[in-house]
C-alpha cells in the first residue's frame, strides 16, 4: 500500500506553526470541545518553552492518540515521541515530549525513507522493501546492536500502516547523514531505508529514555486520510 496525499496547498495550511491556537477545530459536542480546549492549552504552555513546535494538526493528534493508548495499555511510559513529516528535513522535526512536566526533552533532526521524497517526505508505505517511511503511532521496543550499533526496535499499531515495521526492520538508530553537515553539503538531509534515523551524537541518549513502549508518532496530512487509532 503507498499512499501519496501531498500538495502545496495543503503543505501551507499546516506548516503554519508557533502561533497560539484558540477554536483551530470545530467540534460538535461540549466533551469534543473541552478536548480541543485543554490541548490548545498544552500546546500553547508547551510553546512558551520551546524553540520550534510541530503544526497543531499534528500535536493534537499525537495527544489524542497517546491518551488513547494509554488507557489501552499498548504504551507504558511517559514520553510522547512526534515527528511532522509535513516539515522540511533540513529542520529540527522530531520532539519529545515528558507528559508529565509537559516540557520538551529533544527535538532534533530526524530521516525519512530514501523513496519518500527528497527534502519533504511525500509518499509512504507499509510495504517490505519500498524504502518508504510508514506514518502512524507505534510503541517502542527493545534496544538490540545491530550495523548502525546501538538501536531500538518499533512496532507498529496500526494495521495496513505501519504493522510491518518489525519484518522492515524499520527502527531508530544513528546515522552520520543525519547532521547540519549533510544538510549544507547537499542542500537537504540524508536519508535512509524506511528508518526514522537520528544524529550519532544523541542517538544513544534518545533510545534509552524512550525504549520499552513508550508512544512514537510519524505525521504527515496524509495520516489524516488513514488514521486506525484515531476515529
Amino acid at each position: 500500500m503507498v499512499y501519496n496525499f501531498f500538495t502545496s496547498a495543503l503543505f501551507l495550511f499546516f506548516t503554519i506553526t508557533n502561533a497560539p491556537i484558540t477554536n483551530a477545530v470545530a467540534t460538535s459536542t461540549p466533551a469534543e470541545a473541552k478536548a480541543i480546549t485543554e490541548t490548545e492549552s498544552l500546546y500553547n504552555s508547551i510553546s512558551e518553552h520551546a524553540e520550534a513546535m510541530p503544526t497543531f494538526s499534528c500535536f493534537e493528534k499525537a495527544v489524542t492518540g497517546y491518551n488513547i493508548l494509554k488507557g489501552q495499555g499498548k504504551i507504558k511510559k511517559n514520553y510522547l515521541t512526534v515527528i511532522d513529516f509535513s516539515k522540511s528535513s533540513n529542520t529540527k522535526r522530531l520532539w519529545i515530549i515528558d507528559m508529565v512536566s509537559h516540557a520538551v526533552v529533544y527535538n532534533t533532526l530526524v530521516a525519512h525513507g530514501r523513496n519518500s521524497g527528497d527534502e519533504y517526505a511525500q509518499n509512504f508505505s507499509n510495504m517490505n522493501s519500498s524504502y518508504m517511511s510508514s506514518l502512524g503511532f507505534y510503541a517502542t521496543g527493545e534496544i538490540y546492536k545491530g550495523k548502525h550499533g546501538q538501536s531500538l526496535k518499533l512496532d507498529g499499531l496500526e494495521n495496513g500502516l505501519n504493522s510491518n515495521a518489525r519484518t522492515r526492520g524499520v527502527v531508530m538508530h544513528a546515522a552520520d547523514y543525519v547532521s547540519d553537515t549533510f544538510i549544507k553539503l547537499h542542500h537537504r538531509l540524508g536519508r535512509s531505508q524506511g528508518c526514522p534515523a537520528l544524529p550519532s551524537g544523541i542517538t544513544a541518549e534518545v533510545i534509552n529514555l524512550i525504549k520499552g513502549k513508550s508512544c512514537l508518532f510519524i505525521y504527515h496530512p496524509a495520516y489524516e486520510h488513514h488514521s486506525k487509532v484515531i476515529s
